[in-house]
């Protein structure tokens, strides 16, 4: 399973949101580019970044960091926020993104992604599926930077997407995002039971090495973490060791 570092961008600084609320930040540096070198550093080799004001409204708006974290940090860094069409994916990969994730796309224009996998490869584009989960475990797809329903289940948008040449999947328990409360282990063992085809990232409320070891189990391929390493939880190394 390969450890994810994630920085979430917000006016320029490494934020991170409390579910999902934009209401609810934390503020963390101004200065997100030495953050990922000192990732980079202590043995990360991939970094996840969102745009977050991206997000919520369909095109980047913090291009200029974003493009530096590609360039000055030696990481390999898949994009989100704001990816809503095959140009807009072409400029990051041509600014040397490792890969691109498309979230709102991913569930309104599945066919569009199909398209973004034939023209960059199935390794260089992840689709990102941000679930609210009820207490019955049944789940709904959000979208617009998690500001609305998205209309389907995530078996729903899963089913879709396996028709679509897509092979990597991004999903978020919102509900658990930036809590560090645990992952949802039970999402993603069912996932990665139902659709083996998929390699999945699991991203919310990773909160100890405890719980990077749990989600190994799980089958899923990647672990994203954010507000652990920003709070200094546990370390880049220690996750690695675990």
């Amino acid at each position: 399973m390969q450890l994810i570092p994630a920085i979430d961008l917000l006016n320029g600084a490494a934020v991170r949101l409390y579910k999902g609320d934009f209401e609810k930040v934390t503020r963390y540096t101004d200065d997100p580019v030495s953050l990922a070198r000192e990732w980079a550093r202590q043995g990360a080799t991939v970094l996840h970044v969102v745009d977050l004001d991206g997000s919520r409204k369909g095109e980047p708006q913090e291009a200029e960091l974003v493009t530096r974290l590609i360039r000055e940090t030696g990481l390999l860094v898949q994009v989100a926020g704001g990816i809503r069409s095959l140009p807009a994916a072409k400029r990051w990969i041509d600014a040397g993104a490792d890969a691109i994730v498309v979230g709102s796309l991913a569930v309104s224009e599945p066919e569009a992604v199909a398209q973004m996998v034939s023209e960059f490869g199935s390794e260089s584009v992840v689709a990102a599926i941000d679930a609210r989960v009820s207490e019955d475990g049944s789940t709904r797809v959000a979208v617009s930077g998690w500001t609305e329903d998205g209309g389907v289940s995530v078996d729903e948008a899963l089913e879709i997407l396996s028709k679509n040449a897509v092979s990597k999947i991004l999903c978020t328990d919102i509900g658990r995002d930036g809590t560090k409360e645990g992952p949802n282990k039970a999402l993603y063992q069912s996932l990665a039971l139902k659709f083996p085809e998929f390699l999945f990232q699991a991203s919310g409320g990773v909160g100890s090495v405890k719980d990077l070891s749990l989600l190994k189990e799980t089958g899923v391929a990647g672990a994203i973490v954010g507000r652990a390493l920003l709070d200094g939880v546990f370390s880049i190394e220690e996750a690695l060791a675990c």
